[in-house]
């Protein structure tokens, strides 16, 4: 198999210039949009404990959505292919994320947290084997350097 390229784009405007720049730390917002072409603007901030704006998505909810929705899609695939109907799916993914004694930081861990509702029976370990499988090939989970958990809710409709 050859191996394949993707590229993205986005702008990333910082937006919070309150007239003065970054002439201290407390004079300048943290407001910025990411922008895609053809898509619509996502208005972000820093997190509120960085003074940020709490009314905005912060770079740390963005990274555990795309760790989120990427593990989603593959797993709906594995599903598909598998002959598993899914007919709901809804994830409550959580972070841990910790600050170093130089002001920096990194994650601990992710959590995923999906209740995932089935059109018939299937074993819980064949679906749980479909996470695992998921968590091996999401982009995402690949790119980062910390564990992700997963600890599944099975419904069947």
């Amino acid at each position: 198999m050859i191996n394949k390229e993707h590229t993205y784009r986005l702008t990333v405007q910082w937006t919070g210039n309150r007239g003065s720049g970054t002439s201290g730390y407390r004079t300048y917002g943290r407001d910025h949009t990411i922008c895609a072409e053809n898509k619509p603007e996502i208005q972000s901030s820093a997190d509120p404990a960085f003074r940020g704006d709490k009314a905005r998505y912060n770079p740390e909810e963005l990274l555990l959505s795309s760790l989120s929705g990427c593990h989603m899609l593959w797993f709906l695939h594995l599903c598909a292919d598998s002959g598993i109907v899914v007919v709901d799916y809804v994830d409550y993914p959580t972070g841990i994320m910790i600050e170093t004694p130089d002001g920096g930081g990194r994650f601990k861990e992710a959590t995923l947290n999906p209740v995932v509702t089935i059109k018939e029976e299937v074993s819980r370990e064949k679906v749980e084997s479909l996470h695992k499988k998921a968590n091996e090939l999401c982009f995402i989970a690949n790119s980062v350097n910390f564990p992700i958990k997963h600890h599944v809710t099975l419904k069947i409709k």
